[in-house]
């Protein structure tokens, strides 16, 4: 028996997503999580082989979750609506096995678990040769601040919950801004965004 974590953080699609993981003779999902950091809680507590999760959620997104878990030995698969390469190749760079989009049919969902169980990958079709075509340019530290920037956060604030200098956080949007081509730090957040950088 396969065992499965799902977590989404929209009630229906978690629903849909275990109700159809349910429906296999050889997959059991044993938690449900709304978050990711409900979802990493529920893993420590737990034998798991194989964690379903969306890629973006509170608290912590499908990515953090994924680096998190890969280090014990729990494979990740991410079910997204981004059919962006570069969340593809951010997700691969975590560890992650497994990446669909939430249009594929049903029956890829079971296939990809079990693929991954298996030790393979499962990757959408449609997004694997695209994911090699653009590095992603920004640095870890480069996409935090440009991501908090791009959600209204001051320089200060930025500074704040980073813990870092406000000229060390200017140097860094600054270093973001330019790598994107990127007139300011809304602009530079937006293009990130839409490549799935950010």
């Amino acid at each position: 028996m396969i065992r499965v974590l799902v977590a989404e953080d929209q009630k229906m699609v978690l629903g849909a997503l275990s109700a159809l993981l349910d429906l296999e003779d050889d997959i059991k999902v044993i938690a449900r999580a709304r978050d990711g950091a409900e979802a990493l809680r529920l893993a420590e507590g737990m034998e798991l082989d194989v964690v379903v999760t969306d890629i973006e959620m509170p608290r912590l997104t499908g990515l953090e979750l994924a680096a998190k878990l890969v280090k014990r030995d729990v494979r990740v698969i991410i079910v997204t609506t981004f059919a962006r390469p570069g969340y593809l190749r951010r997700a691969l760079d975590a560890g992650v096995r497994g990446y669909l989009l939430k249009d594929s049919p049903a029956r890829e969902l079971a296939r990809a678990v079990r693929e991954v169980h298996a030790g393979g990958r499962a990757i959408a079709p449609e997004l694997a040769a695209e994911a090699w075509c653009e590095a992603d340019p920004l640095t870890g530290r480069e996409r935090e601040v440009l991501r908090l920037a791009g959600e209204g956060m001051s320089g200060a604030g930025i500074a704040a919950e980073l813990r870092l200098s406000e000229g060390t956080v200017r140097n860094y949007l600054s270093e973001a801004i330019s790598k994107l081509g990127a007139s300011n730090r809304v602009e530079a957040a937006r293009i990130a965004r839409q490549r799935g950088w950010l």
